[in-house]
């Protein structure tokens, strides 16, 4: 978002973010000016290895255990990434939540905050609405004054905030309201991000990479603000240690879908050292009394699938492995 909103105000950025972005026709741009736009990750803390001017900081979650142990140790490493920043730069963290706002300790830089639940921040999301896509419009207000009406082209509550974070951050670099307007309006969303793959069955198809419980939850919200009969949800749990260290979570937030599939756990860069198994959260889920099945072969997947999805049901390929190829197969 924050990508578009400085190629819509030529700004001619650089830009390395994580996903494809179809406005860039691919992930990364080399612009020619004095603007950098990197997605930084924590994972084995290589974003310590950057000199930001600017840091955005969406949440902080107990993510990537296998490397960090503990969600104290995460707190900590982001603490350690604000103390990067100048006493000259920006800082921009979500005020509504509880871990980034500790982070304000940690830096002497400006620090500007945005949320939806805490109205005391500098830029907040009032009368949110949602289309029948599920594409919000909200009025934006900046230190309690109108700031601007903004809708988006991708779904959701999670993106509502995602879009407060880059007016944030495009405020305080002097774009204009009109090109943020014109950009968040533009963005259809990065490759797996609740992208939209075709039908089967009168039935549609969609993929996203989320495979942390949080990610999950946001985007199961998101597709309950969209118009549909039945949800199907084929889900493939990445990495064997978050399985198991996040097992009750995933079960739990897998329950937002009405139709259950689990296939194997996509191993990444494991080996099964944790003595855990896709039938373990398919067992999970049963007892929180939802109904899930445990299907290994992708082909089974999509024969079930095409058996038994009904016209304007709506089907979420779910996961950061090799899932992704369910929804081409169903379109096909």
């Amino acid at each position: 978002m924050i990508s578009l909103c400085f190629l819509e105000a030529c700004k001619d950025p650089s830009i390395q973010v994580g996903a494809y972005l179809k406005q860039l026709n691919s992930n990364y741009r080399v612009g020619n000016s004095e603007y950098f736009i990197v997605e930084a990750c924590e994972y084995v803390e290589s974003y310590l290895k950057l000199f930001p001017k600017t840091e955005v900081i969406l949440n902080i979650d107990n993510d990537h255990l296998d490397y960090f142990g503990t969600l104290e140790n995460i707190i900590k490493s982001f603490a350690n990434y604000v103390k990067l920043i100048p006493e000259d730069g920006l800082l921009v963290i979500n005020w509504d939540d509880s871990n980034c706002r500790l982070l304000t300790k940690n830096t002497l830089a400006k620090v500007v905050t945005y949320g939806i639940q805490n109205e005391n921040a500098n830029f907040v999301a009032r009368n949110i609405t949602f289309n029948s896509n599920g594409f919000p419009t909200f009025d934006v207000y900046h230190n309690n004054n109108f700031y601007k009406t903004i809708s988006l082209s991708v779904p959701g509550r999670h993106n509502v905030m995602n879009a407060l974070a880059t007016i944030a951050v495009c405020y305080e670099y002097g774009l204009e309201k009109e090109d943020i307007k014109k950009a968040l309006l533009k963005y259809t969303g990065a490759h797996r991000r609740f992208e939209y793959k075709g039908t089967v069955n009168s039935a549609f198809i969609y993929d996203d990479y989320g495979h942390h419980p949080t990610e999950i939850l946001a985007t199961a919200n998101a597709l309950k603000q969209k118009n549909y009969n039945k949800s199907w949800v084929i889900f493939q749990p990445h990495t064997y240690s978050r399985t198991k260290n996040l097992l009750d979570d995933f079960a739990n937030v897998l329950t937002n879908f009405d139709n259950i599939i689990v296939t194997d756990i996509y191993a990444a860069r494991e080996n099964n050292t944790y003595n855990i198994s896709s039938k373990d959260l398919v067992n999970k889920i049963n007892e929180l009394g939802s109904k899930a099945m445990y299907i290994s072969d992708f082909n089974e997947i999509v024969k079930y699938i095409k058996e038994n999805v009904k016209p304007n049901d709506i089907v979420l390929t779910l996961g950061a492995g090799t899932v992704t190829n369910i929804g081409s197969m169903l379109v096909e």
